[in-house]
């Protein structure tokens, strides 16, 4: 089956790689999508960086199948989604969006528990996952509602309820767009620690380039659907690709304007 073919190719496949993929939407005037390729190595937190409409979500979307290109294909562990049931390939893979999702009408607990349960593991197993992912985070008593938690608690049980069923991928939507700063920095240093122990592949959306800088081990930018640059942080910096890079990066302090001396604001020394 696709799924037990995945299994075996998993250890030397990229965890996600891109082939001339492209998406389209009715009436849209350019593709969401043009002609993307690339590969995203096993354990890699990629931080896929844009401006608003440049095609940072329907990337992510494409690699669970919220949206099937008009051309191309996307491998997940060396397997062509298409080929996966798409309900099967979502339990496989987190998902973490900005709004947190969470179920109101459940517990801390029987939010975190909801994918296992699905999955049909025993009650014993999904009681230690949760107890283990509650530690992690630092949250407890575990029998509150989400209305009784603040937004950066909510966020958490987000995050730690898509790692609940053990993912090999993580895809994270502007997950913390709408925290304050402080709770913001707090849960960026939060998701590094778990990144770091994880050995999972990570890929975050945002349009924060410090928040990019300080999380990625590769930033991909992309603009208008295509790929302008995908590059470590440091060689961001260093050897901007394009103008639409080189623009992006000094909008926000990280490079002198054009025609200046560069002046990088911070470097992921440290990631």
């Amino acid at each position: 089956t696709p799924l037990e073919r995945s299994a075996v190719q998993t250890a030397t496949a990229p965890a996600v790689e891109f082939i001339d993929v492209t998406k389209r939407f009715t009436g849209a005037a350019a593709p969401a999508l043009d002609h993307v390729s690339l590969a995203i190595e096993p354990g890699e937190l990629v931080c896929v960086l844009g401006t608003s409409g440049g095609g940072k979500t329907t990337f992510i979307k494409r690699i669970n199948r919220l949206h099937d290109p008009d051309e191309g294909c996307v491998l997940v562990d060396g397997t062509d989604v298409a080929e996966l049931d798409p309900v099967e390939l979502r339990r496989r893979i987190g998902y973490v969006i900005q709004q947190t999702g969470l179920f109101p009408h459940m517990t801390v607990a029987q939010n975190i528990a909801c994918v296992p349960k699905i999955l049909k593991w025993d009650r014993r197993r999904i009681d230690q996952r949760v107890d283990e992912l509650l530690r992690l985070v630092h949250l407890d008593p575990a029998d509150r509602y989400p209305a009784q938690l603040s937004g950066g608690q909510q966020q958490r049980v987000g995050l730690v309820r898509a790692l609940a069923a053990e993912p090999r991928i993580m895809l994270l939507d502007e997950p913390f767009g709408a925290i304050d700063a402080l709770t913001r920095a707090s849960l960026q240093d939060e998701l590094l620690r778990i990144h770091r122990g994880s050995g999972k592949t990570f890929i975050f959306v945002t349009h924060d380039v410090a928040e990019a800088m300080k999380l990625a081990t590769k930033i991909l930018v992309v603009d208008a659907g295509r790929v302008q640059q995908f590059a470590s942080p440091d060689e961001l910096i260093a050897r901007p690709a394009t103008p639409f890079v080189r623009e992006l990066l000094a909008t926000q302090g990280f490079l002198a304007p054009a025609g200046r001396d560069a002046a990088p604001k911070a470097s992921s020394e440290g990631r």
